[in-house]
């Protein structure tokens, strides 16, 4: 490893302002999705967006998987200033840094290791090789230089410096290889990350790693459940617990089982502790038809509490308080919706996939929105709909108190998308896509069939999607712009630009031409 030299910027000096980061999945550690700082996109105008540039990566797919979700970090020092930069995580072991301004590929990094033993089935989706999370990026050094932590396929966490690529720490073991890692966040220090699948022999568990640590003691909270395969991976609350949803598997806090629920889990005492939980009444119900807890939450503050709201494959949205998600029996929400969708009960092709999302209007109106696949239940009519759901669609909810107990009240449904994935919100506006993926793991001709191969086949295209975030009112959409559908990617938005990447390694930026 070598040394890095010191630019001095004189940022203030040089009349260079801080713009508006994504440094994480989901935009933030409580993964709100919700870009705060965004000015130049507006209801107005967003109907102009056009694809900026696109970069084609020379990234592998594997299985279904390719690219993740785009990082975006302004300012950050290179040898020939400073620069805005996207860092996108790919399947193949690939770390690319693109310079936003001009869809330019400034550096890229591949993990190199032998080959791993053990690997999921060729051609399962739910286990592919390679680097399967997210990366993240820490805070601005005295210099205003970034790192980005990057867990590769073999298990080792990576320090990277953002402006070139090298590394800044020896990489040291975080997880076991191959073993599908979701996204990572980061909390004063401490990197968090959750598996599933039981991948190549990869126990389903929350894992935490503290930075500062010189041995990189490895902490794990076991909840002896299905994978813990929230798309985001863990939400991280004001008092650095971490939660994540668990899946399929019994309920049995006595011997310290927590299946098809969510924990939460706290690094105390230089160990990582479940501290609390949440278990849907229906539990036995949701393990017999596969409909397990699997979204990563979002937690937002509503009139000095902190709240956070979840779902599942059954279709239900739960709002729950992170100072005792479900009361003192860990079984009562705060409040829990009525089925949104999946009136047939499928455990494929329907119901809440991926993460939730939430941000607070002007008026000081908190919302929270949640994706679903398939169509929507006959039952649920929310205020403003905007054509029949058969595929997927976005749901907006109001937080609001209802004789003195917050619930959430249906604001808007969205109009149909092929496969509505998690949302981002920024200005005012809501960001979705339909993925056009093919979700299909069972046939009547066939039975269980989760095959990537033919998945691939009878996937089409995404479709890029913004909304009135008050009405959700379709104000854009990208027709067949993307050539290809996104699977497990994520969106992100800074500075009045939208990225997404799609299964087959392009990078897309849109936005808003001549800004």
């Amino acid at each position: 490893m070598r040394r890095h030299p010191v630019w001095i910027l004189g940022l203030v000096g040089c009349g260079l302002l801080w713009g508006a980061d994504w440094p994480t999945d989901g935009g933030n550690p409580q993964r709100t999705a919700w870009q705060k700082d965004e000015k130049i996109l507006t209801k107005d105008n967003v109907k102009n967006l056009k694809v900026l540039w696109k970069l084609k990566l020379d990234n592998v797919p594997q299985e279904m998987h390719s690219l993740f979700a785009p990082m975006v970090v302004e300012n950050v020092p290179t040898s020939s200033g400073p620069k805005e930069i996207g860092i996108v995580g790919g399947i193949s072991d690939n770390i690319y840094a693109v310079d936003l301004k001009t869809g330019k590929l400034l550096w890229k990094k591949h993990f190199e290791y032998s080959e791993p033993e053990r690997r999921g089935r060729p051609g399962d989706p739910l286990c592919p090789p390679g680097m399967t999370a997210a990366p993240t990026v820490g805070p601005a050094g005295a210099n205003g230089a970034r790192t980005l932590y990057a867990l590769a396929g073999d298990g080792k966490l990576h320090s990277l410096n953002v402006g070139d690529g090298e590394e800044v720490a020896q990489p040291f073991p975080f997880g076991y290889p191959n073993g599908k890692h979701y996204s990572l966040n980061l909390w004063n220090d401490i990197i968090f990350t959750s598996t599933s699948q039981g991948c190549a022999g990869n126990p389903n568990q929350m894992w935490a790693v503290n930075l500062k640590d010189p041995d990189h003691k490895v902490m794990v909270a076991h909840p002896k459940s299905g994978g813990l395969w929230g798309r985001s991976g863990v939400a991280i609350d004001s008092t650095g617990t971490a939660w994540a949803p668990t899946g399929d598997g019994r309920y049995d806090a006595a011997n310290e089982v927590y299946g098809n629920g969510l924990i939460g889990a706290k690094v105390t005492g230089g160990e990582l502790k479940i501290r609390d939980w949440f278990e849907p009444s229906n539990w036995v119900w949701l393990q017999k038809r596969d409909l397990d807890m699997q979204v990563t939450p979002a937690i937002f503050d509503y009139k000095g509490r902190e709240l956070m709201v979840t779902g599942s494959k059954e279709c239900r949205v739960y709002l729950l308080d992170t100072r005792s998600a479900g009361g003192e029996n860990h079984m009562d929400p705060m409040f829990r919706t009525p089925l949104l969708c999946n009136e047939e009960v499928d455990f494929q092709s329907a119901g809440i996939w991926g993460s939730m999302a939430s941000w607070l209007d002007d008026s000081g109106t908190r919302w929270a929105l949640t994706p679903f696949w398939g169509p929507s239940h006959p039952n649920f009519k929310p205020p403003v709909s905007h054509g029949p759901v058969e595929h997927g669609a976005v749901v907006a909810f109001k937080v609001e108190d209802v004789n003195g107990k917050p619930q959430l009240s249906p604001a808007w449904m969205s109009r149909d998308m092929d496969q509505a994935e998690p949302p981002v919100i920024a200005n005012g506006i809501v960001f979705a896509y339909g993925s056009g993926e093919n979700t299909r793991q069972a046939y009547p001709d066939k039975g269980l069939a989760d095959y990537s191969p033919l998945r691939i086949k009878a996937s089409t295209h995404a479709v890029l999607y913004a909304l009135d975030g008050q009405t959700g009112k379709e104000l854009y959409n990208s027709g067949d712009e993307i050539s290809s559908f996104v699977h497990f990617g994520a969106l992100s938005v800074a500075n009045g630009r939208v990225y997404l990447g799609s299964f087959d390694s392009v990078l897309y930026c849109f936005g808003l031409p001549g800004k």
